[in-house]
């Protein structure tokens, strides 16, 4: 491809989800990079303070409340950013949510807003951004999982609506890219799991605090590599050596790649009562920050 994306101190870049983990911390990255921020998330007294410390310290970013699900929320994202740079030269869609429980457990409801979230907030976000990327040429990209190819047990709604998102991204990339020929990076991001506050944000039905198994990533690797995308024209990025080995599992020895996923069930949990159960799925939630939060039995929470 020979689409020359800018560096990141010209470019202005959009970010849903910035409020805690993967978002965070790509928003602190690109901030420390001389970005020009439109920040998108629900926790509007979180973003108004992480707004104002970047602000402070010279950095151009402003916040836009945005729930994802809702397709005019998100058009207002992008009318901001227009509004106040002039352009929009990386689109990020990473905003998500998660429900903790068996497939026959979660309720229709619960199901919907999720999917609402983690693929109708990455299509809205997409239509939303490409008018402007195709204009001056710049990068989508979305946040996808190992789990867009391989599967997990007790989150398996998230991972349908992973699954969801590659199929979404990966046919635009091809209209856009190939059919268009439009100046458009579209790039999808797979991370492995990755040491967020992701868990203790999720819908749970389990009877214990939920967790991701071990091993996990720092978010700093998955914000690089969103960022790399951002710089230079990249299809997809399997983040975490566990991305790359479960996804090419799932591709080439699909039956044991059921057997291996059957095992995480008994290490989704940790020893303890579930401390939020509700989680952020139907509400904003204003706990912050990139890394998980320890709990009784040692362990981190992953994303």
């Amino acid at each position: 491809m020979s689409l020359k994306l800018k560096p990141l101190n010209q470019q202005v870049i959009v970010i849903t989800g910035a409020s805690s983990g993967i978002g965070l911390a790509t928003t602190e990255s690109a901030a420390k990079r001389g970005a020009k921020l439109v920040l998108a998330a629900r926790s509007e007294q979180t973003m108004n303070d992480l707004v104002a410390r970047l602000n402070t310290n010279g950095v151009e970013a402003i916040f836009v409340p945005c729930d994802v699900a809702d397709r005019q929320q998100v058009d207002a994202v992008a009318q901001a950013a227009i509004a106040r740079f002039g352009r929009i030269d990386t689109w990020i869609n990473n905003a998500g949510v998660a429900i903790y429980g068996r497939l026959d457990q979660v309720s229709d409801a619960d199901n919907r807003k999720l999917f609402e979230t983690n693929f109708w907030g990455v299509v809205n976000g997409s239509l939303a951004a490409l008018p402007h990327l195709r204009s001056n040429g710049g990068a989508l990209i979305n946040l996808g999982s190992e789990v867009s190819e391989a599967v997990v047990p007790l989150l398996g709604m998230y991972a349908a609506s992973k699954h969801a998102v590659k199929g979404f991204t990966d046919s635009r990339r091809v209209e856009i890219e190939e059919v268009d020929k439009a100046p458009v990076s579209i790039t999808l991001i797979q991370p492995t799991a990755v040491d967020t506050p992701f868990p203790q944000h999720a819908r749970n039905y389990q009877d214990k605090e939920p967790k991701l198994p071990t091993p996990t990533i720092d978010p700093q690797q998955v914000a690089d590599a969103i960022l790399a995308a951002a710089v230079k024209p990249t299809r997809a990025t399997r983040v975490g050596m566990m991305s790359k080995v479960n996804t090419t599992v799932a591709k080439v020895a699909p039956a044991l790649g059921d057997k291996m996923a059957a095992k995480q069930v008994d290490r989704q949990h940790y020893d303890e009562k579930p401390r939020n159960p509700d989680g952020d799925l139907n509400r904003p939630s204003e706990t912050t920050g990139v890394a998980g939060q320890t709990h009784g039995t040692g362990g981190r929470e992953p994303k």
